[in-house]
């Protein structure tokens, strides 16, 4: 075996070990209690690899949050689904995402939000993106139904949506989300024709 040959735990996929050890310390303590030094440690990788991935936590934090849009694994991941009809990815956002075990943990962008308070950090202002697209997407698909007021009853569906997942966290009740869906389905039926 040569010298020179890397070990798995710190071979290639940096960023990506980066970006797993953060998603796990960020949910077990949250962004702000966790350092740059403990995310290198976890990853495994020196903190030069850190800091050439990531400049700043800010910065870390940001490729989080990315890395979570993009997986679907957030309440606004369902929306975006075509495999299943426009009714049930809105009625799914009160399906709340807990892997079996794993303590409940609200939206991530709202926690962001909230540990970045500023609304003028790029953190804050890039929860807010999502929350907004959040919006924008429910309002499409109640639209897509044939909603006369789509974007009241948009808002209306998004603000049980956070609601439900930050009482969820709180509580921790990871099946909080069927009261909520309750009400939204009352919400669809009386805002949709007949049928949608």
């Amino acid at each position: 075996m040569s010298a020179t040959r890397t070990s798995p735990a710190r071979g290639r996929g940096g960023r990506e070990r980066i970006l797993a050890a953060a998603a796990h310390l960020f949910a077990a303590q949250g962004i702000n209690a966790t350092g740059m030094e403990q995310v290198a440690e976890a990853a495994p990788v020196s903190k030069r690899t850190l800091y050439a991935h990531f400049r700043t936590k800010g910065d870390l934090v940001i490729g989080h949050l990315e890395d979570l849009a993009s997986s679907g694994a957030t309440l606004e991941g369902v929306l975006t689904r075509d495999d299943i009809p426009p009714r049930e990815r809105i009625l799914g956002l009160f399906d709340l995402p807990a892997p079996d075990g794993a303590p409940v943990r609200g939206c991530p962008f709202i926690d962001a939000a909230a540990e970045f308070p500023d609304p003028g950090s790029t953190v804050h202002s890039y929860a807010r993106e999502q929350k907004l697209r959040m919006v924008r997407l429910v309002t499409e698909l109640v639209t897509e139904l044939g909603c006369e007021r789509p974007a009241a009853l948009a808002e209306q569906l998004v603000t049980l949506a956070d609601g439900a997942a930050s009482r969820a966290m709180v509580l921790g009740d990871a099946d909080y989300g069927r009261h909520a869906r309750a009400a939204a389905e009352t919400l669809l039926a009386h805002a949709l024709p007949a049928g949608a």
